[in-house]
């Protein structure tokens, strides 16, 4: 199954094109199963849908830890029918959606639990889409009840929900909710904005 993620890293300093090129090293590990192509917007990586979350973590983490605020903005996408197959996307060994809810939100609860902390404290908002015909909103909801119970979760905002905690946690908070939410061989797609170091909190 396609799966793949458009990167952008805003770190606000005025060395902004260092801490960017030297952010992307992070994802020197990723490169022999990922296909990784940066341009003057973006970076996108293409491979399993387990490892891009903490590609994207790795990433992050790496312009972040200097102490200057960063924002990552990210569209990740499995499953989208507009996209070739590609070998390099097969997931490795994830439960897929077909399972009950109950046991997919045991599953991310126990898989966050495990998360190493990387000790970045990180905020985030994102939305899930679990495109098609169906039963998405179940999808959601089911989402939602994870969330809740995930230990990162702050709050329920317009259009979105927001994080708050480690980046190690909130990142695979960020990877359950996008794989194990929405139809097993549909299109989920999940908009996400990561915040670190900023000099306001609310």
């Amino acid at each position: 199954m396609f799966s793949g993620a458009q990167i952008s890293l805003y770190p606000m300093a005025d060395d902004f094109v260092r801490i960017i090129l030297d952010a992307l090293k992070a994802l020197d590990p990723y490169r022999p199963s990922f296909r990784i192509e940066t341009d003057d917007i973006s970076t996108l990586i293409v491979g399993p849908p387990d490892r891009l979350f903490p590609a994207m973590r790795d990433l992050f983490v790496a312009a972040a830890s200097g102490g200057t605020h960063c924002v990552l903005a990210a569209t990740v996408s499995r499953g989208c029918p507009g996209e070739p197959d590609d070998p390099i996307c097969t997931p490795a060994g994830t439960e897929g959606p077909a399972l009950p809810l109950d046991r997919r939100i045991a599953s991310a609860l126990a898989a966050v639990r495990a998360a190493p902390l990387v000790g970045q404290p990180v905020a985030a908002q994102f939305s899930l889409y679990p495109l098609g015909s169906g039963h998405h909103m179940d999808e959601i909801y089911g989402c939602i009840d994870f969330l809740k119970q995930s230990g990162v979760f702050d709050r329920s905002k317009n259009f979105c929900t927001k994080l708050r905690g480690d980046a190690g946690q909130v990142f695979a908070t960020l990877s359950e909710a996008f794989l194990r939410f929405g139809a097993a061989e549909g299109h989920v797609a999940l908009d996400m904005k990561v915040s670190a170091n900023s000099p306001t909190r609310a």
